[in-house]
């Protein structure tokens, strides 16, 4: 039986334009695809959500290798919009008496990011890998969250919109799903059992 619904937080819960990082690119003269292609290589990316570096010492070294403070710290703040209706969709898991917890592979200011968006109450848990120490997909990320939680994988549903992310929860027994939509997940989540609309 699911006790606990673990979401993704980008991609899954909050959103960012990528038409906003092409317009930096494009007004700083760096070629397209020139910032995620720093921010987002290994190590770099690794060292960050592990905690290893804060997101301001990130943010300095895609500046450094793209030759542009101005647009790095310009992409370091993009905004991003929250989904309501998977807001909604956690607020009824909640009123079903289960756990809705997060998961994400995020740096070491997420918890100022969270209240910024004010959605920390709309959900029972936080999780960020670079507090944790290991990244999705590695299950020992995943097994943190069973520990903090006091349940185990087959009682977990684990949503996120990256397949390859799914691999830790699959080798724990977790029901998951490739994010793609509110009224998607709602499926996947009737199909497992839990009781939503």
């Amino acid at each position: 039986m699911i006790r606990v619904v673990l979401f993704d937080l980008d991609g899954v819960i909050r959103h960012f334009d990528p038409d906003h990082l092409a317009g930096i690119e494009r007004r700083h003269g760096l070629t397209s695809g020139t910032i995620a292609g720093i921010a987002f290589a290994k190590p770099l990316i690794d060292e960050v959500t592990t905690g290893r570096i804060t997101r301001a010492e990130w943010v300095r070294r895609v500046s450094e290798s793209a030759g542009s403070a101005p647009a790095a710290e310009e992409w370091g703040v993009q905004p991003a919009v929250v989904d309501d209706a998977l807001l909604e969709l956690s607020d009824e898991i909640r009123g079903l008496g289960l756990t809705t917890a997060v998961l994400t592979n995020g740096t070491d200011t997420i918890p100022a990011e969270i209240a910024a968006l004010g959605i920390a109450d709309r959900f029972d848990a936080i999780f960020n890998s670079a507090d944790i120490g290991f990244v999705k997909p590695d299950v020992r990320a995943f097994e943190h969250v069973l520990d903090a939680l006091g349940v185990i994988g087959s009682e977990v549903f684990f949503t996120d919109d990256t397949a390859s992310k799914l691999a830790g929860a699959d080798r724990l027994s977790m029901r998951t799903h490739v994010f793609d939509s509110v009224d998607g997940l709602r499926d996947q989540l009737r199909a497992a059992g839990v009781g939503v609309r």
